[in-house]
């Protein structure tokens, strides 16, 4: 099944379509014409119990999504396809969550030919509960510090992910931008604890 990228924090300055960095953890699912949603897994590996609350990931995705997508994917004539999701409740943070309830949200479709630009996204699956897209344009140091103020209308509290075109086949560009008090949290959390602070940053 194919892995998420992992999302670079180096700013490219062309145009790019910024997306809510929901506070989460990262999920995927397969899906095929024949079987439908069958396959489900973490950022790197099919889900197993060493996060128990990834596996309510499976009927959220069925319940939440799987008639509406099965139906663009049927219409374009698509054989697979993986979608990624962030999985998230009100407390998770920084890939922790909490005895609570959980919900996910579409954040992107890989289908024959990769990773669907940002465009093509949202004009495929802007009718379904996705990452809200905050922002179209150049990065400008406007927005650039609403970001890291946390003050861009819209946003919730981790940042944005900025996506535009494809620079390789099937690989959108990519890169992240975080609020500084998501940061300052990040660090309170994880005193001492370099390793984690670098590895979740």
């Amino acid at each position: 099944m194919k892995a998420y990228p992992s999302i670079p924090a180096e700013i490219v300055h062309q145009p790019i379509y910024a997306f809510d960095k929901l506070d989460g953890s990262n999920v995927r699912a397969e899906w095929s014409r024949k079987r439908g949603f069958y396959k489900f897994g973490k950022r790197n590996h099919l889900l197993d119990d060493t996060n128990p609350f990834l596996r309510e990931t499976e009927q959220l995705v069925v319940d939440g999504y799987s008639e509406d997508l099965t139906r663009i994917f049927r219409a374009r004539r698509w054989d697979r396809a993986v979608c990624f999701f962030e999985f998230f409740g009100p407390g998770s943070f920084a890939g922790n969550h909490e005895d609570e309830p959980h919900e996910v949200v579409l954040i992107d479709v890989a289908g024959p030919r990769g990773i669907v630009e940002p465009r093509d996204f949202l004009d495929m699956f802007g009718g379904l509960r996705i990452a809200e897209m905050l922002y179209r344009g150049n990065p400008s140091s406007d927005f650039l510090e609403l970001v890291r103020t946390g003050t861009l209308d819209g946003m919730t509290f981790e940042g944005v992910v900025c996506k535009g075109k494809w620079t390789s086949p099937g690989r959108p560009l990519m890169f992240k931008v975080k609020n500084h008090a998501w940061y300052e949290k990040l660090r309170a959390k994880y005193a001492g604890d370099e390793r984690t602070i670098q590895h979740l940053m």
